[in-house]
C-alpha cells in the first residue's frame, strides 16, 4: 500500500520531473526497493482517479474568466495491437489576469484529445462567452461565428514568423518588422501589471499610433512582394486578421500575445522528449489531469509534491460538494512555497 507522500513523488516524478515510470522503477531497485512499473502505473491510474474532482473544478474555474489563453500540443500515442504511435493533442486553457493587475488567482486546464480536429475545441469551449486570446489555428474559427467568444490575436506568433525568416534570410523588410513589432512589446513592458483602465489608456495614445503605421506600412511592403514568397505569407498573416491582433488596444484586460499558453506547455515538451509516447487514450486523459493540478500548482507558487500530497490525504474523506476548498490557493497557507523554473 503506497502512502499519500510516495504517491506524490511517483506522480509529480512522471508529470513535472519527466522521468518515466520504468526509470523510476530502475531509481528504485538501486536503492534496493523493488517496484515494478506495473505497480507504478496502478498508483498513477488511481491517484488520477481519486484527483479528477479537483481536475474538474480547475476546470470551471478556468471557464468561469471573462479570458483565457489556449494553445495546443502534440502527443504521440501507441495505436493498440500494430506497435506503433499516432499523433494525439493535448489542449491548455489558461486563466491568468495577473499582468492586467487582477488578484484572482491563476489556474490552467488542460485536455487531451486523439486528434486535432475543431471540433475539439468547441466541445472543450462549450458553453463559455468571452475572449479567448490563441494562435490562428482554423479549427477556432467556427467558435467566433455567434459573437459569444471574441478572437484577440497573438502578436507573438506574428512576430515568430518575421523572426524565423530573419535568421535564415535577414532582409530589410524582415528588420523593420522586428522592430516595429519590437516597439508595441516595449510599451507593453512598462504596464505589465498595471489596471486594465491605465493599460487600455496608454495602448490609446502610444501603441495604436505605433499600429496604424505598420498597418500602412504592411500594405505598402505586400504590393512589391510576390505573393507566394514566405515574406508574403508572413506579412498576410497579420493582415488578415488585423481585427484580432488590435483588439487587445482597446481592452485592458488583453494581453498583446498567447505567451501565457505556451509557457503552460512548455513542460509538456520536456516530458515528451524522455517518454516515448503515451500508451493509451486513458493514458492522456491522466496526464491532462495530472499536468492540471501540477501546473496550477505552481502558477499559485506552490511546490506540487507538496500540494499532491496535501490532497492525497485529504481527498477521499473530503466532502464532494466543497471540493473547491482543496483548490491549490486555499490550501496555500499549508504548503511549502514553490519558486518559478525549479
Amino acid at each position: 500500500m503506497a502512502g499519500a507522500g510516495l504517491l506524490a513523488q511517483v506522480v509529480v516524478a512522471k508529470y513535472a520531473d519527466h522521468t518515466p515510470l520504468y526509470r523510476q522503477a530502475g531509481i528504485y531497485r538501486r536503492a534496493g526497493i523493488e517496484l515494478d512499473r506495473a505497480t507504478l502505473a496502478s498508483w498513477v491510474r488511481e491517484a488520477a482517479a481519486l484527483l479528477q474532482p479537483l481536475s474538474d473544478a480547475l476546470r470551471r474555474y478556468v471557464l468561469d474568466a471573462d479570458k483565457i489563453h489556449t494553445d495546443d500540443t502534440p502527443v504521440p500515442v501507441l495505436e493498440p495491437g500494430r506497435g506503433k504511435t499516432r499523433t494525439a493533442r493535448l489542449w491548455t486553457y489558461v486563466r491568468d489576469d495577473r499582468p492586467a493587475g487582477s488578484r484572482a488567482p491563476p489556474a490552467v486546464w488542460y485536455r487531451y484529445s486523439p486528434d486535432r480536429k475543431g471540433e475539439r475545441p468547441r466541445e472543450h469551449l462549450a458553453g463559455y462567452t468571452g475572449i479567448l486570446q490563441a494562435d490562428a489555428f482554423s479549427g477556432y474559427d467556427a467558435l467566433y461565428r455567434d459573437g459569444s467568444i471574441i478572437e484577440a490575436g497573438c502578436w507573438a506568433h506574428a512576430r515568430r514568423k518575421f523572426y524565423d525568416l530573419h535568421v535564415t534570410r535577414p532582409s530589410a523588410v524582415t528588420a523593420e518588422a522586428l522592430e516595429r513589432i519590437g516597439a508595441l512589446y516595449a510599451i507593453e513592458a512598462e504596464i505589465r501589471g498595471k489596471p486594465p483602465d491605465e493599460r487600455r489608456q496608454v495602448r490609446q495614445a502610444r501603441a495604436q499610433p505605433l499600429l496604424t503605421e505598420l498597418q500602412a506600412w504592411l500594405r505598402t511592403t505586400l504590393a512589391m512582394l510576390s505573393r507566394k514568397s514566405d515574406t508574403a505569407e508572413a506579412i498576410l498573416y497579420a493582415l488578415n486578421r488585423w481585427e484580432s491582433f488590435i483588439r487587445y488596444v482597446d481592452d485592458g484586460s488583453i494581453e498583446i500575445d498567447n505567451s501565457a499558453a505556451e509557457r503552460a506547455l512548455r513542460g509538456v515538451a520536456l516530458g515528451r522528449r524522455n517518454y516515448l509516447f503515451a500508451g493509451a487514450d486513458s493514458g492522456g486523459e491522466r496526464a491532462a489531469a495530472m499536468y492540471t493540478l501540477i501546473g496550477t500548482a505552481k502558477l499559485n507558487g506552490i511546490e506540487p509534491q507538496a500540494y499532491l500530497r496535501h490532497v492525497l490525504e485529504h481527498i477521499a474523506e473530503h466532502p464532494i460538494n466543497r471540493i473547491d476548498e482543496l483548490l491549490p490557493w486555499n490550501v496555500a497557507g499549508e504548503l511549502p512555497t514553490f519558486t518559478p523554473g525549479a
